[in-house]
């Protein structure tokens, strides 16, 4: 356990009610879009929201109460969607993607400690693996729907677009979550 997991209340009520209620909110910030060229969700601040809030254990069974909500139908993701076939589609691997960010976050956070550098690197790190995770699972599925595309053109479509607004989300996510873990002691 993490000295950021040791700072919450340890009760298991407590836990889960804290992983129910960042699960409820990276599914209202799944529904949250902001109309641009490339429409964007909020979805990727509220993961990082719930890692840095809740440490890494919590939060990473925030994101698989999260996945599993929308997985069984529930309309979690992002335009009121649900059931595995969002997960089975083409952008699924990048929702899936959160587990592996979760995960990531969580056993760098162990070894590196909770510093505000060591989240940054967590988050980033968390990040760069969701993009990876996402992109491959892209690839295979867009190559068996529509035809071969290359990692470029993918990367160009799936992930350019998305760096700088979700390395703003992540910046918004660790801000915030001090200023919340502060209340929760």
């Amino acid at each position: 356990m993490t000295s950021s997991e040791k700072a919450l209340p340890r009760s298991r009520t407590v836990d889960l009610v804290y992983m129910a209620l960042f699960a409820v909110l990276m599914a209202v910030c799944a529904w949250i879009t902001i109309p641009l060229t490339v429409p964007f969700t909020l979805q990727t601040f509220a993961v990082f929201m719930a890692l840095a809030t809740l440490g890494g254990r919590r939060g990473t069974c925030a994101v698989v109460v999260y996945l599993l909500l929308g997985a069984v139908g529930l309309p979690v993701f992002s335009g009121m969607q649900g059931g595995l076939g969002v997960l089975l589609g083409a952008t699924g691997g990048y929702i899936a993607g959160f587990l592996a960010s979760a995960l990531t976050f969580w056993g760098l956070t162990a070894w590196l400690g909770t510093s505000l550098p060591a989240m940054v690197l967590s988050c980033a790190a968390g990040l760069a693996v969701c993009y990876a995770f996402g992109t491959a699972w892209f690839l295979v599925v867009y190559a068996g729907t529509a035809g071969p595309i290359g990692l470029g053109a993918a990367l160009g479509m799936c992930v350019l677009p998305f760096i700088v607004p979700d390395l703003f989300k992540i910046a918004l996510a660790l801000s915030l979550s001090r200023r919340i873990r502060a209340h929760l002691r």
